[in-house]
């Protein structure tokens, strides 16, 4: 059933798609404020949706979506460096992104370890046509 910790959080993300009644965002706050990784993560990624780095605040600030990915990094949560990898291509920080990339692939993620063999400053999602950084999706579906 997992703890209560996973209870909440799955219970947030069903209020906040619409499938149950309540107030999702206070929970996941209240998650994050105690160190729940997926919750600092979720929270991150509701705050930051035009790519842009002030959008993301200080890293010295917790409760900003930079300090909340890094927090749940420096916590031990997997996906953080992935996630802050791609915050700073968002931003336009290439050195940065392979900076965060490396401690993501030394976490263990092969999809990490595999994007960083074949490092590319060019991707397929929208963020990246404002950074002029577009390009399609290969055959294979990366």
């Amino acid at each position: 059933m997992g703890t209560r910790e996973d209870r909440l959080f799955q219970r947030a993300q069903r209020i906040l798609e619409g499938q149950a009644n309540g107030f999702g965002e206070p929970i996941l706050w209240h998650l994050a404020l105690r160190g729940y990784g997926p919750a600092m993560l979720d929270l991150a990624g509701r705050y930051t949706q035009t790519g842009s780095s002030s959008e993301l605040g200080r890293l010295q600030d917790r409760n900003s979506p930079i300090g909340q990915t890094y927090r749940a990094y420096r916590n031990g949560e997997p996906n953080a460096a992935q996630n802050m990898a791609m915050s700073r291509f968002n931003v336009g920080d290439l050195a940065g992104y392979r900076r965060w990339l490396h401690r993501a692939a030394r976490t263990g993620d092969l999809d990490v370890q595999r994007e960083l063999s074949c490092f590319a400053v060019r991707q397929p999602h929208r963020l990246a046509r404002k950074l002029r950084r577009l390009r399609p999706y290969r055959r294979d579906g990366s």
